[in-house]
């Protein structure tokens, strides 16, 4: 079967070449002509782990192609997914000016029956808003939408898209359900849930999904801050918490915010739709409070843990917004950043993956060749995302390196008997100085 993929960033690509490698026939359609070809090349324009050999394997083996030429990947094409950017306005509502483009763009090259599927996440009852461009652009020809939302997360979006934890198909249309089945047919193969509604609910499962999942963030980092008053370990409530099934132990993680290019946006979004509908969900702007607040409390943190930011110079770990990613979109490691800066701080910084774009966004910060660099005659050291090589630092040598051995850690990547013992200042999220015993530790 063939499949027309628009859109080659981060979601496109990745739903792309996953499905070249179910064994369809896919052509990657983009407007970006360099994009296109140094996709051709070999060359990925993103840092995702598994991604570039998923592509070259897949381009190899002839299966997966890109284009700047819509009509030509739309010829034979039983499918055409939809990934495009939907940006956020500042009042927090999506933006859906490529969508609409592209649903034009797709009734001039319609011919035949298709199923046009959206990828992107869109506010609910953008499939009918791409169902009536189409229409009335198409001139009576046949075709169905199809809401299909991804739940990529970025560092491991190629498990996620083979290995599923469910999928979600919403059409009115039994064709372009039958279409999508075939399409997914390894997952139901391998056992996968299927979701079959209509297209409003299933536009809505993303939204809820993503929000809850922020509210998780958002109430963790809210009982960070009231154990870090009594005295309590948040790392053990959490895992209290975790081992209730009801619950779960996935994102009760503290730290400095929820990040990137969903969170932030869809919660955001998500209450403009409950606004503009005359309802106010208020669960959703207090998870948008939250984290607006516990960045500020981070800054606060660092301030307090070197007495003061006027003249101090601060090392930095880790600038994307989680790791195995280069993605700094509403990072909180580059709004702590600006922040530091503001109030009169040198920082320097490094990051495995995520400084030449962050160079585009801070140039004022300085960017360091590793973790020793950065914490090079720093009166202190933070460490904002976890990257797993800043889990086993070598402590002599950060000493060494830093004016003041002082580290504020804000993910809780290392243990504060390890940093005490090796003679550091150390402040973390939600602990007292001396842990207390979790049943599974």
């Amino acid at each position: 079967m063939k499949i027309c993929v628009i859109g080659s960033g981060y979601v496109g690509l990745v739903t792309g070449a996953c499905l070249a490698d179910f064994g369809m026939t896919v052509v990657n359609v983009d407007n970006d002509e360099d994009k296109v070809r140094k996709l051709q090349e070999g060359e990925i324009p993103i840092y995702e782990p598994g991604l570039q050999s998923l592509v070259r394997k897949n381009a190899g083996d002839g299966r997966l192609s890109f284009t700047t030429d819509l009509g030509r990947a739309m010829t034979g094409a039983k499918a055409v997914f939809i990934a495009v950017g939907t940006p956020p306005r500042p009042d927090g509502s999506s933006d859906l000016t490529y969508v609409r483009q592209v649903a034009s763009s797709i009734a001039a090259h319609l011919d035949g029956f298709l199923a046009i599927v959206t990828k992107s996440t869109v506010p609910i009852g953008t499939g009918r808003l791409i169902e009536e461009i189409v229409a009335e652009q198409s001139g009576g020809k046949e075709f169905a939408v199809v809401s299909n939302p991804e739940f990529l997360r970025e560092g491991s979006a190629i498990e996620d898209f083979l290995h599923p934890d469910r999928l979600v198909v919403g059409s009115r249309d039994p064709r372009a359900i039958a279409v999508m089945l075939d399409i997914y047919s390894p997952l139901q193969v391998a056992k996968v849930p299927f979701v079959i509604t209509d297209v409003e609910t299933a536009e809505m499962i993303k939204y809820a999904s993503n929000s809850f999942l922020a509210t998780k963030i958002s109430f963790i980092n809210e009982m960070a801050a009231l154990c870090e008053r009594l005295g309590a370990n948040v790392e053990v409530v959490a895992e209290g918490m975790g081992l209730d099934q009801r619950i779960g132990r996935q994102f009760l993680n503290p730290g400095p915010g929820f990040g990137g290019s969903c969170f932030p946006k869809d919660t955001q979004a998500l209450a403009h739709i409950g606004r503009s509908h005359g309802v106010t969900l208020e669960i959703v702007e207090a998870v948008l409070a939250v984290n607006r607040t516990v960045r500020a409390r981070m800054v606060d943190k660092i301030r307090g843990a070197l007495g003061g930011l006027e003249g101090r110079t601060v090392g930095v770990l880790g600038l994307s917004f989680k790791p195995d990613t280069d993605d700094v979109r509403e990072s909180p490691a580059l709004e702590i950043i600006a922040r530091l800066l503001e109030e009169g701080a040198q920082v320097r910084a490094y990051d495995p993956a995520a400084m030449a774009e962050s160079r585009k966004l801070m140039p004022d910060v300085i960017y360091c060749t590793d973790p020793y660099d950065c914490a090079r005659d720093a009166d202190g050291l933070v460490i904002a995302t976890e990257w797993n090589q800043f889990r086993k630092l070598e402590l002599h040598r950060l000493r060494e390196a830093l004016r003041h051995p002082v580290i504020v850690d804000l993910r809780n990547v290392h243990q504060p008997e390890t940093l005490s013992a090796a003679g550091f200042a150390y402040h973390s999220i939600g602990r007292p100085d001396r842990l207390s015993l979790g049943s599974q530790r």
